[in-house]
């Protein structure tokens, strides 16, 4: 019995090096409720979030929990527990988030536990809160935009102030071409 039990051991062992090494690509991650979710719909989330570079994954409550320990990650037992799937995110996990949130509201048995980034523990209102925010590209858009203002702005000023010097020329040489008639005729 001895040995059945080593073997069992070292198979739990190995799962959880094993989840450590996933935990170890990403500082982010949401937590869910996959209880009800179809096969079908499980594979049209997982697309999804393959597209986002995210990877999510249904694990073991206790084996996450110890994994996460080991990592020296903040506590998220609260959230291991009952069926959990977690999500991994390598990058812009708020557009992670969202994509998350919206596919709950098609597939409602989804359900957002909550999430850890970075350092900081959300809860399911923090997290929705964290989907609604803009994502890297879009801020780097504004950001861009915002820079860009300036510049457009003094182009149009500069390329303004040859035009009105041909607009005055114009309205000159008409003027003596209108007296130049007025007076002959």
């Amino acid at each position: 019995m001895a040995i059945v039990a080593k073997k069992i051991q070292d198979s739990k062992t190995k799962a959880i090096t094993e989840l450590k090494d996933i935990f170890k690509t990403s500082r982010d991650f949401i937590f869910t409720d996959y209880r009800g979710l179809t096969v079908e719909q499980s594979t049209a989330l997982r697309k999804l979030l393959r597209a986002r570079e995210a990877r999510y994954k249904v694990v073991k409550n206790n084996f996450a929990r110890i994994a996460f320990e080991e990592l020296a990650a903040p506590d998220v037992s609260a959230y291991l527990t009952g069926p959990t799937a977690i999500t991994i995110v390598p990058k812009d996990s708020n557009e992670v988030a969202k994509i998350l949130f919206d596919f709950s509201k098609e597939a409602p048995a989804l359900k957002i536990k909550g999430a850890l980034v970075g350092d900081s523990i959300y809860n399911l209102a923090q997290t929705e809160a964290f989907s609604k925010l803009p994502g890297r590209l879009e801020l780097i858009a504004m950001l861009m935009s915002v820079m860009n203002g300036p510049a457009r702005n003094l182009a149009a000023a500069l390329n303004d102030i040859p035009s009105r010097l041909v607009r005055t020329l114009k309205a000159v040489a008409d003027k003596k071409a209108e007296d130049a008639a007025g007076g002959a005729a």
